[in-house]
């Protein structure tokens, strides 16, 4: 049984003993952190992110990057700006944060081409379901994080600190855009005379978050109506109407 000390608090021995005689030292146990304080303060720091990048966001959104300070989402988010600082470190880390929050629609560390709807989108074998799955995917996701990325495109033209940032969300659109024309080609549905490359650019540009904003914005389009017409503009701007059905089918071998 383990000794006790004179403080009431258990101890235990040495772990050895080099010679007969030596005297024996004691060592406290340190205290076991318990398991739901560090729970329950993971979970209170993750809540804490999450209403800094929604205030982030909202304060982006509705006042631009120059105009938004990092005191005022602190205000809106009801924390203080050293809470920020040491989550963020700088208000460009801040808003490549929020946009990520907006465009996975979580805080989740999952790239978007491995989340369910893409995958689910993925194993449409018939190209008119492909399409009206990602489209759904592309208005879910502009609706969300549009406003943000165009705030952090237009602020790079005379922030250099911002420039690299525009240049990974102009990169990411390429690679979305690239994955939708390679799964169209999956399903032997491209049309011809377009090769790989002008397919992603026309793709590329149908996702333009300044075509969503204007078309929901100042024209009046509801998101059911986008989804169409992505889809729609998709389809015959780069496929073969006669893949829109499914896969290509094998061609039969002539008989001798």
């Amino acid at each position: 049984m383990p000794a006790v000390g004179p403080v009431g608090r258990r101890i235990r021995y040495g772990a050895t003993i080099a010679t007969m005689g030596s005297d024996v030292t004691v060592q406290a146990e340190e205290p076991r952190a318990r398991p739901y304080r560090s729970e329950r303060r993971r979970l209170q720091a993750r809540r804490t992110r999450q209403r800094i990048l929604a205030s982030a966001a909202a304060e982006f959104s509705a006042r631009g990057y120059a105009a938004t300070t990092v005191a005022g989402i602190a205000a809106v988010a009801g924390v203080s700006v050293p809470t920020i600082e040491q989550v963020f470190r700088t208000k460009v880390n801040l808003l490549q944060a929020a946009i990520d929050w907006a465009i996975a629609g979580d805080d989740e560390p999952s790239p978007i081409l491995d989340r369910q709807t893409i995958r689910s989108a993925a194993e449409a074998p018939v190209v008119d379901d492909f399409l009206a799955a990602v489209s759904a995917v592309v208005v879910d996701v502009a609706e969300r994080a549009a406003g943000l990325v165009l705030v952090a495109l237009e602020a790079a033209a005379g922030e250099s600190r911002l420039q690299s940032l525009a240049e990974q969300l102009r990169s990411n659109r390429d690679i979305m855009a690239g994955w939708i024309v390679d799964e169209l080609r999956k399903r032997g549905a491209l049309r011809r005379g377009i090769d790989r490359r002008e397919a992603v650019d026309v793709v590329w540009l149908l996702m333009d978050p300044a075509v969503y904003t204007r078309l929901r914005a100042e024209r009046g389009w509801s998101r059911q109506r986008f989804r169409e017409w992505f889809a729609d503009s998709t389809a015959r701007l780069v496929t073969d109407s006669s893949g829109r059905t499914g896969p290509a089918p094998e061609r039969a071998q002539s008989l001798p």
